[in-house]
């Protein structure tokens, strides 16, 4: 038994050996940080075990040259006071701050193999961290100014994820909300939708409410904002027309078929005689019955009640900035009232399935021209959705 423990505990330090191999290597490498993750985590189970003794040595040494490299390129990035470089310097300031944080709970670490308290030597980064972070906020908001400055719509959409940033870091700087305000509404793409009618029917109000209503669309575009209002304060960059150039209403039309249907029914039964007009029965001595069929017919008259609409127009993009046409859409429908509905003479035992549905409809009154349009404006509805979704402009 003694052996077997003698041989896990063997094997157990052979694991940790390749642990410290490991670590060692990323030190060797330049790849401190992982070198200090690794190292960190196992001392976090027990600083004072024997097997993770070595990590406090690689600890110290991956801790030493990353405080090092990260404050000799402070030092350099100082020389040039660009947006970059104040970022990279704030960061670098939070890196040398949360490595210190990591080791710390670990303190004071003893090493058997050094025969002395690993050396860790911490500064107070706090003043730095705040003077970085002002001039990062500081950089963040002289660039965004910069693209403001160039009036396009493309850097005002710069500007926009710019101050995004500053606010994330630094929520509620100088008028940083306000900026963000005005950069978005200038580096918003504004489109005006009009609904023209050039037929010489009417197109009911509520179907131009319908089909203007964007908030159906589910459009969702947050550099793009339509309109079906003229706002006199904005300046439209685009315009959307859906032109009603045709439509056509066909007469109400009733037609009338009739036809006769004929079929061989059951009609009740008779009783099985022998030649002397006598009953015959079965062997249990009831009567045997005989079914009796009957040839019946029922005249039918169809009635077909039919009235059309067909809505027709094109949807024109007009870049207004540039004063041309960028692209026309045909769009068109056609929505069709019908209600069939039947009378009959004769034996209803004559009807088909499908004949008994239809005779059991009415008459129903035709739909005005105006609903006949507002029924055809449903589709036009849809196919403009998908043409405005087609044809996103961004």
């Amino acid at each position: 038994m003694k052996a077997f423990y003698y041989l896990l505990f063997i094997a157990f330090l052979g694991i940790s050996c390749n642990s410290v191999k490991r670590t060692k290597k990323l030190v060797a490498k330049g790849d401190y940080d992982k070198a200090i993750s690794l190292a960190v985590k196992k001392l976090q189970k027990d600083k004072n075990a024997e097997e993770y003794d070595p990590h406090i040595g690689v600890l110290e040494e991956a801790f030493f040259k990353a405080q090092e490299a990260d404050t000799r390129q402070v030092k350099f990035l100082k020389k040039d006071k660009t947006l970059l470089n104040a970022k990279e310097i704030y960061f670098i300031y939070l890196d040398l701050n949360a490595r210190q944080n990591l080791i710390r709970p670990l303190l004071p670490l003893y090493s058997k193999e050094m025969g002395r308290n690993a050396n860790f030597a911490f500064s107070d980064y706090s003043n730095d961290i705040i003077r970085a972070k002002s001039e990062y906020a500081k950089s963040l908001y002289q660039e965004a100014d910069l693209y403001i400055q160039r009036n396009t719509k493309l850097d005002y959409r710069s500007a926009y994820n710019i101050l995004c940033e500053l606010d994330e870091m630094e929520p509620n700087y100088r008028d940083v909300n306000r900026l963000k305000d005005e950069t978005h509404f200038q580096g918003t793409d504004f489109v005006l939708v009009q609904l023209n009618n050039h037929t010489d029917q009417f197109i009911p109000l509520r179907l131009e409410r319908d089909l203007l209503d964007f908030n159906t669309y589910n459009l969702d575009e947050f550099w793009t904002e339509y309109h079906s209002r003229q706002d006199n304060g904005i300046n439209y960059d685009y315009s959307v027309d859906l032109n009603f150039q045709t439509i056509q209403i066909s007469p109400e039309r009733i037609s009338e078929k009739q036809f006769t249907r004929k079929a061989t029914v059951k009609d009740g039964f008779d009783y099985r005689r022998d030649r002397g007009g006598n009953i015959v029965k079965d062997s249990l001595g009831n009567p045997i019955k005989i079914e009796r069929f009957k040839d019946v017919s029922a005249v039918i008259t169809m009635t077909d009640q039919q009235k059309q609409v067909f809505v027709g127009g094109t949807v024109v993009y007009t870049d207004l900035v540039n004063r041309r046409q960028l692209n026309s859409f045909p769009i068109s429908t056609e929505f069709v009232f019908n209600n069939v509905f039947a009378t009959f003479r004769g034996d209803d035992r004559a009807l088909t399935a499908d004949d008994r549905i239809i005779v059991n409809n009415r008459f129903v009154p035709f739909p005005n021209n105006e609903q006949m349009v507002f029924d055809a404006g449903t589709d036009i509805k849809e196919r403009f959705k998908k043409i405005l979704k087609d044809n996103s402009i961004q």
